[in-house]
């Protein structure tokens, strides 16, 4: 029998993500901030961990290429979540995805005269059906970094970034001005093996429900 792959990015969410790998007895046999293996045998039998970027996460899930994932809402959003079941909120990495501008910039304002705003970030399709929706005409600048040097250059009006304490915008002479989504991590779950593979699957996404839980 093939072993059950899980997806997950390095940083902030593989860290919160490690007491709950050691609930459900999957932790890595070597250390993934270190190693330069990006497929790694855990010590639960198996089950491996794949080692991606936080944005391929959803992808290596949705094609089948791991059949279990950890991702956060935000990548989530961006990517549409088809062919992904997401039947547990792991809550860790949580932040709030928000809109932030210069101080001093009238946001609201610019917002009930219609004015045509233009906003960076990297998450260009969740942005769009955001103001969308508030029938705000928008011009998207996609940025992969260093986001709130945007308004500071005149690039932008306003931003989209996830927000957890608010120290790099106050850092920045930047205020959050309205919130889009909160954000926290989800494991996700290939629907196809799901089906085929359900046996194996599910004592595996009740362990992290419960770990989630504790």
């Amino acid at each position: 029998m093939a072993d059950i792959r899980i997806a997950l990015s390095k940083g902030r969410i593989l860290e919160e993500t490690a007491p709950l790998l050691a609930r459900v007895g999957a932790v890595p046999k070597e250390d993934p901030g270190r190693s330069r293996k990006l497929i790694l045998a855990t010590a639960r039998r198996g089950v491996r961990l794949i080692v991606v970027r936080a944005a391929d996460v959803p992808t290596y899930v949705q094609h089948g290429a791991a059949e279990l994932g950890i991702a956060g809402k935000d990548v989530l959003a961006e990517h549409g979540g088809a062919g992904l079941y997401q039947p547990v909120d792991l809550r860790i990495a949580a932040c709030r995805m928000m809109v932030a501008t210069r101080r001093g910039f009238d946001y609201q304002a610019a917002v009930r005269q219609g004015a045509r705003l233009r906003v960076a970030t990297k998450y260009v399709q969740t942005t769009h059906e955001h103001f969308a929706a508030k029938g705000v005409h928008v011009d998207l600048i996609r940025l992969y970094g260093s986001m709130e040097l945007a308004p500071l250059l005149g690039l932008a009006d306003a931003i989209v970034d996830l927000v957890a304490t608010g120290k790099t915008l106050r850092a920045n002479d930047l205020v959050a001005v309205e919130e889009i989504m909160p954000v926290t991590s989800r494991l996700i779950v290939n629907q196809a093996a799901l089906k085929t593979r359900r046996a194996e699957l599910q004592p595996l996404i009740e362990a992290f429900a419960r770990a989630a839980r504790q």
